[in-house]
């Protein structure tokens, strides 16, 4: 091979490694582009509806039971829901294709939630520390949701098992501090959590048999267990 073809193969080389490196840039470039109408237009809306997300994908305060719906909000059917399922897995296969990523995507229904799922692929740039890359394009798909349907959606968004394996992680830390709080009758407080998270940890201690409450202000709130009495 010539000395031209070594340095057009390095640097063919060298473009293919930038690219993959960049890809979740790109995803997230990809999504910007396609939501600009979406931002300028219909942003308000959707900030108000994941403020009541958190609300209720937050426990309440006391007994970490789900807070109700509102009561002029009817729920979603599970037409409704598989329906949200299909938008949201159209769009996040557009967002793969425009970012060069493979993936295959899952959709089911778990409860009162579309979720969708990326799997069969390393994905883990889209997935970020602590999971804020994946919040980030949750948030994005639900927007492409709202937009077409019209209505609030409360659609789950995981990628590579990450939301699936970061509920089994938490239900087992729920249980085990829950046991420590009853060996040594003090409360606990732990690590700050996003409300989808807490909501995961309350359910765990009162399978345990004890309370747990969520203090402070977010991104700082966190979930306290509690001793009996």
């Amino acid at each position: 091979m010539s000395q031209g073809e070594n340095t057009l193969a390095d640097s063919e080389q060298e473009q293919s490694g930038e690219l993959a490196g960049s890809a979740a840039d790109d995803l997230a470039d990809a999504a910007s582009v396609n939501e600009d109408e979406a931002l300028n237009g219909q942003r308000g809306s959707m900030d108000a509806s994941a403020g009541e997300d958190d609300e209720l994908d937050d426990a309440d305060e006391s007994d970490g039971a789900d807070e109700p719906h509102e009561a002029d909000e009817p729920e979603a059917s599970l037409a409704d829901l598989e329906q949200e399922g299909e938008i949201a897995a159209d769009y996040v296969e557009g967002l793969l294709d425009v970012a060069d990523l493979d993936g295959d995507i899952d959709m089911d229904v778990d409860g009162d939630r579309a979720v969708v799922s990326v799997v069969g692929a390393t994905l883990d740039e889209l997935v970020g520390d602590h999971g804020e890359v994946l919040d980030a394009l949750q948030e994005l798909t639900r927007l492409a949701v709202h937009r077409q349907t019209g209505a609030r959606t409360r659609l789950m968004l995981d990628i590579g098992g990450y939301r699936a394996q970061r509920r089994a992680d938490l239900s087992e830390l729920g249980a085990s501090v829950a046991e420590e709080v009853k060996r040594t009758g003090e409360a606990k407080a732990l690590a700050a959590m996003n409300a989808f998270e807490r909501k995961i940890v309350h359910d765990a201690v009162a399978a345990a048999g004890l309370r747990s409450e969520s203090e402070g202000m977010d991104p700082n709130r966190r979930v306290v267990v509690l001793p009996v009495g």
